[in-house]
């Protein structure tokens, strides 16, 4: 069995996460007993084999962390290229965000909060247009469908019916992640 960090919580299920330097952690509820802790993590071990090889594939081609001037340049980057991108797309789809925010989030490249305010990560300048674009139009989505289900898949794929070929521009680099999980229906946006 692979060893790991136990995170307890109030959380109420179990989860299995590596994070971008190769550490396995494991979130817990408070009261879980260790002996079922432990088989879990024997029950996902596959899983965190083929993940943490995957980390380290990652970390032998993953550029370094950027110094505090790069991600200030990054987050200036970002301001003049999002905010117009989302104005386009607002007129394109009807969809328009209470606001944007540019954060240096490594583990979502964007987010739509409940008042229809949208953040994206500066680290998408890394990425192509064509995935900068699917970023803006999956948070705009969630303006009008607030999850991930049948009716937000068929309004992305309206206004972008090459989302999923779109998607596979997000997986590289993939330094911009910071963690895989096992738990269920993560995005990465």
């Amino acid at each position: 069995m692979e060893q790991y960090e136990l995170i307890r919580s109030k959380r109420k299920t179990l989860a299995v996460e590596i994070t971008r330097d190769g550490r396995v952690l494991v979130r817990a509820p408070m009261r879980a007993a260790k002996r079922d802790i432990d088989a879990f993590v024997s029950a996902h071990g596959e899983w965190i084999a083929k993940h943490l090889d995957e980390q380290r594939r990652r970390a032998a081609v993953m550029p370094p962390e950027p110094s505090p001037d790069e991600l200030r340049a990054m987050a200036d980057k970002a301001l003049a290229i999002i905010p117009p991108k989302v104005d386009y797309w607002s007129r394109v789809t009807g969809l328009r965000p209470t606001g944007i925010t540019i954060t240096a989030a490594r583990t979502r490249y964007g987010s739509c909060s409940g008042k229809n305010r949208l953040s994206f990560s500066c680290f998408l300048v890394n990425y192509p247009d064509a995935a900068v674009d699917l970023v803006v139009v999956h948070e705009l989505c969630h303006i009008r469908e607030k999850n991930h289900g049948p009716g937000f898949y068929a309004l992305l794929s309206h206004y972008l019916p090459d989302h999923k070929e779109r998607k596979k521009l997000l997986k590289f680099p993939s330094a911009q992640t910071e963690t895989e999980s096992a738990e269920e229906g993560e995005e990465l946006f």
